[in-house]
């Protein structure tokens, strides 16, 4: 969920009734979206520097201690290479165009260079923030290379050699070192196709170099971001039982010999054509069927219905969700912050797209 829904008593509170009716069990959280502003009040001295933080939730303790005693499992996504706003702070961390100025991408926001140190210190910072107070999983997202945009024109300043799927790889590996120490999970959001794709798709995401460098890996396999024909299906979108069995199958097959838990992003949003219950159930079916356990569902707006889910009573297939605990006093609630505000009131809409986007020339898989 973003950081004004997660900030916003009325709003989250609404989330949490939603995983005390049914068999979710677990929140990703946003601490760092991808507009490069934390959701909180850092207190690291690089981030207030910059002066990149915003106060979309006004107590994080308050929160993670509301999560706690619901036993809701918090996992902190943050946004690595899709910063803009450390890209125009700091613009010689950008990426560039062959003329010296920022490189952007086709909705004009600027990136930094994957292969910077500094970023991933930066970053690796707010992550090591995130921990300490309470988040015992980082979920790194936008772990990748620009896909869209002028790419012909793109300078990347601190490039050194490395393969692009290396230095994805290197910079996960770093992140695992720097972080295990202090207890908690990484894990890495991929595109849905690096299930399939046997190369880095231009992006750096090559799904068995990922694998060594984290334990969890979330490949975002929404139906309706899959080319038609992919998988031999004239609409994917309109088969997501299908969808994401063969891309799930896919992925649990090159991933054999390797110790890492798949979890998928799923679909709870339409686009194209609608998305209801049988939708819902198909997709964490084919989960349960590829030999998956565990599932997340992304809708952009933060507004899930409990009448798509199973509810924990009537949850028997285990994993992705049925393990929270039930909560029965009111007071457990969120409450709402002293002397805070909300700026929002009603859930942000956001595109369907913002997430993740399919580099538009890869988007057709093999049968």
């Amino acid at each position: 969920t973003t950081g004004w829904v997660a900030g916003t008593p009325s709003l989250f509170n609404r989330l949490l009734r939603f995983v005390d009716a049914t068999e979710v069990n677990s929140l990703v959280i946003d601490i760092k979206d991808d507009t490069g502003t934390l959701s909180y009040q850092s207190s690291l001295p690089i981030v207030n520097v910059l002066g990149s933080w915003e106060r979309k939730i006004p107590d994080v303790q308050i929160l993670l201690q509301t999560l706690q005693q619901k036993k809701i499992y918090p996992i902190a996504r943050l946004v690595l290479f899709k910063d803009p706003y450390l890209a125009e702070k700091r613009p010689e961390l950008a990426l560039k165009q062959k003329n010296g100025e920022i490189w952007r991408d086709h909705r004009g926001l600027a990136w930094v260079d994957p292969h910077s140190r500094e970023v991933w210190d930066y970053n690796i910072q707010i992550a090591k923030e995130a921990i300490k107070m309470g988040f015992p999983e980082v979920q790194f997202d936008y772990v990748r290379f620009a896909s869209d945009g002028d790419l012909r024109n793109c300078v990347y300043p601190y490039a050194d050699g490395r393969a692009k799927e290396d230095v994805i790889k290197d910079f996960l590996l770093y992140a695992q070192e720097e972080l295990k120490p202090l207890g908690a999970v990484v894990s890495a959001d991929v595109f849905g196709l690096a299930c399939s794709a046997p190369d880095d798709m231009f992006i750096g995401q090559q799904l068995e170099k990922i694998a060594e460098a984290v334990p969890v890996i979330s490949p975002m396999v929404y139906p309706s971001h899959y080319a038609k024909g992919s998988y031999g299906l004239s609409n994917p979108d309109l088969k997501p039982y299908e969808t994401v069995l063969r891309s799930l199958q896919n992925a649990k097959r090159r991933l054999t010999d390797y110790p890492v838990t798949l979890r998928p992003w799923l679909q709870d949003f339409s686009l194209g054509s609608s998305y209801g219950p049988a939708q819902i159930e198909a997709q964490i079916q084919a989960v349960y069927d590829a030999g998956v356990e565990e599932w997340i569902f992304w809708n952009p707006s933060s507004r899930y219905s409990t009448d798509k889910y199973l509810t924990k009573s009537n949850n028997t297939n285990g994993g992705g969700g049925g393990h929270a605990t039930p909560y029965e006093n009111e007071e457990l609630l969120l409450p709402a912050a002293q002397g805070y505000t909300p700026k929002e009131e009603k859930a942000p809409t956001l595109p369907v797209k913002n997430r993740e986007e399919a580099p538009k020339d890869y988007r057709h898989l093999p049968n």
